[in-house]
């Protein structure tokens, strides 16, 4: 049958870590560092290795800072305005990913 999960098998991708990362760090913003941590070791878990698990975190992370840089940059009218509020966004996201991170290289290495 091919709709059986063999034993062992790892189920997820990245794109469900993702999402399940994305969905969980909504839920939990109110806990503020432990909130991320949760987020990304069910995400982690869920990508199935430690580098699928770290690309389901950082690559939202870097998307949404470059997004942020250009649009800053674009709504400024003064470059040199708008990359220092890019670089303000993109320091605020890498705030938030570092125990995003952590949780994922923790989940990663437990769904082994």
């Amino acid at each position: 049958m091919a709709d059986t999960i063999e034993l062992g098998k790892a189920k997820g991708g990245m794109a469900q870590a993702m999402v399940w990362m994305l969905v969980l760090s909504l839920l939990l913003f109110w806990i503020p560092v432990l909130g991320m941590l949760i987020a990304g070791m069910v995400g982690g878990r869920k990508a199935g290795s430690l580098g699928s698990a770290l690309g389901a975190a950082l690559l939202p992370a870097l998307v949404v800072a470059v997004v942020m840089f250009f649009m800053a940059t674009a709504l400024t009218g003064m470059p040199i305005l708008g990359v220092v509020a890019g670089f303000g966004g993109g320091v605020l996201v890498v705030a938030n990913v570092v125990p995003l991170l952590a949780g994922a290289v923790v989940g990663g290495i437990l769904a082994r």
